[in-house]
C-alpha cells in the first residue's frame, strides 16, 4: 500500500522522519542526498544512518560522504543520538529515504520547499552487526549479479570478478543522490516513469546495474541500452528476460550519435565510450536536454594526437615532451574542457573519482546536472584562452557549441 502526504493537509512530514530515525529497534537504514532548492550545498553530498551494536550496547552510526572519503562516528542510542538528528534534519538535504521494518519513507522537497512524504509498506530485517560488510549499493545477491556471472550462485561476488563489481557499485553510489538531487530540485518530475538511457552499453553490466538499483529504490523505470554490437544485445536480451525485466527494459541498435528515443530521457549514462565515443554520448545528452548525465570516459586519443602536432605554450613544454607526461596530460585536459563545454551549455558540472585506481584506472566520472544558467563571460574566456593556447579542437566543443558545432545530417 502507498501513500503520498500532502503537507498542506497533513502536517508532520518531517517529525515522522524525525520518529523513524531515532527508533533504534526498527530503523534499518537512512539516506540524506542532494541539495534542497534555494539553499547552499551540504558540506557533504551524503549521510547515511543506521543502529549498530558497540560492546552490547545499541549506537547511531552516522556516515557522511565527501567526494574523497567517508566520515563515520557511533552515538549512543538516546539523547545524544536524537540531538544528531535534529542537527542532520536541519541540514538542507534535498531529500531522505528511510529503509525500517515496518516501511520505506522517502521525503522531498519541491521547487516551493513544500515537503512530500511517501510511505510505502514493505518491511526489512534490521542489522546491526558492527562488523557488517563496508556499505554497498548493490548486494552481491541480487539475481542480475547473477545472471551476469559477477556473482556466484550463493550470491557470493567471484574472486576474478571483484573488481567488475566495484566499479558498478561505486558508480551506483554516485547516481543514487544525483538522482535524488535531481528530483528534489524538480529537474527531473515525478508522478510518470523515469526514463533513462545507457549509451554504448557493451555487456549491460551497468545498465542492468541502474535499472536494479532505480527499481529497487521505488522509481518505475523505463530503461533503453544503445549498442551496434549484434552479439551483446542477443545476449542482454536473453538475460533481460531471464529476470523479467524485458517489459521495461529494452536494447536498440543504433550508434550513440545517431541513437533516437521515442521519449527525451531524463537520465544519460555512459561508462567508458571510447575516447570521442564519449563526446557523441555527452552531445547526445545535451542535445536531448537531459537533466542527467553521469559519463565515465575511457581513453582520450583524440587531444593526445593533437598535442603531439602543437607547439605547447613557452612555460609547459615540458608537459608534452615526454609521451607518458603527454598521455596523462591530455587525459586531464580532455576531460576539463569536456567540463568546461558542457558548462557553457547550462550544466553543473563536478569531476570526480569513482573508484579507486586498484579496480580500473579510467576511474574519473563527469557528473553534469542541467540548470539551464547562462555562461559568464569570465567562463567563455577562459575557455577561449586555454583552447587557444594549447591550440586544441575539443570534439565535445565542435559538436554542441554554436560557434564550433559541425553541420550535422
Amino acid at each position: 500500500m502507498q501513500a503520498e502526504v500532502d503537507p498542506d493537509q497533513q502536517p508532520g512530514a518531517r517529525e515522522a522522519i524525525r520518529t523513524a530515525l531515532v527508533d533504534q529497534a526498527s530503523l534499518v537504514r537512512a539516506l540524506g542526498s542532494g541539495r534542497r532548492r534555494g539553499h547552499d550545498q551540504p558540506q557533504y553530498q551524503r549521510v547515511e544512518l543506521r543502529y549498530v551494536d558497540l560492546k552490547g550496547h545499541r549506537h547511531l552510526q552516522i556516515t557522511e560522504y565527501d567526494e574523497r572519503q567517508a566520515h563515520t562516528r557511533n552515538l549512543a542510542a538516546g539523547p545524544d543520538a536524537a540531538k544528531a538528528v535534529d542537527e542532520l534534519l536541519d541540514v538542507p538535504y534535498g531529500s531522505w529515504h528511510l529503509e525500517t521494518t515496518t516501511e520505506t519513507l522517502r521525503l522531498r522537497y519541491t521547487k516551493k520547499g513544500k515537503e512530500l512524504l511517501h510511505r510505502q509498506e514493505d518491511g526489512r530485517e534490521q542489522e546491526t552487526g558492527h562488523d557488517r560488510v563496508k556499505q554497498r549499493a548493490l548486494d552481491p545477491d541480487a539475481p542480475f549479479l547473477i545472471e551476469l556471472g559477477i556473482s556466484d550462485h550463493l550470491g557470493r561476488v567471484k574472486p576474478s570478478r571483484q573488481s567488475k563489481y566495484k566499479q558498478i557499485d561505486e558508480f551506483c553510489k554516485l547516481l543514487a543522490p544525483a538522482l535524488d538531487e535531481a528530483v528534489a530540485a524538480g529537474r527531473i518530475a515525478t508522478g510518470r516513469p523515469l526514463q533513462v538511457v545507457d549509451l554504448g552499453c557493451g555487456n549491460a553490466y551497468l545498465t542492468l546495474a541502474a535499472y536494479h538499483l532505480l527499481t529497487e529504490a521505488g522509481h518505475d523505470v523505463r530503461m533503453t541500452g544503445i549498442d551496434r554490437n549484434p552479439q551483446a544485445r542477443t545476449r542482454n536480451t536473453r538475460r533481460v528476460e531471464a529476470l523479467g525485466w524485458q517489459d521495461h527494459l529494452r536494447f536498440v541498435d543504433a550508434t550513440i550519435e545517431d541513437a533516437e528515443l521515442d521519449v527525451r530521457p531524463d537520465v544519460v549514462l555512459a561508462l567508458h565510450a571510447c575516447d570521442t565515443a564519449t563526446d557523441d554520448a555527452l552531445a547526445r545528452a545535451v542535445w536531448w536536454e537531459a537533466p542527467l548525465v553521469l559519463a565515465a570516459p575511457c581513453c582520450h586519443h583524440d587531444i593526445q594526437k593533437q598535442l603531439k602536432s602543437v607547439s605547447p605554450p613557452a612555460p609547459y613544454a615540458l608537459m608534452t615532451r615526454y609521451g607518458i607526461v603527454r598521455e596523462r596530460f591530455a587525459d586531464v585536459l580532455t576531460d576539463s574542457l569536456r567540463a568546461a563545454v558542457l558548462r557553457q551549455v547550462g550544466y553543473r558540472v563536478e569531476v570526480v573519482q569513482f573508484v579507486d585506481s586498484q579496480h580500473t584506472p579510467r576511474n574519473l566520472l563527469l557528473r553534469a546536472a542541467r540548470t539551464g544558467a547562462k555562461p559568464t563571460p569570465e567562463l567563455e574566456s577562459e575557455y577561449r584562452t586555454l583552447i587557444d593556447e594549447w591550440h586544441v579542437t575539443p570534439r565535445l566543443a565542435q559538436l554542441v557549441l554554436p560557434g564550433d558545432r559541425e553541420v550535422r545530417s
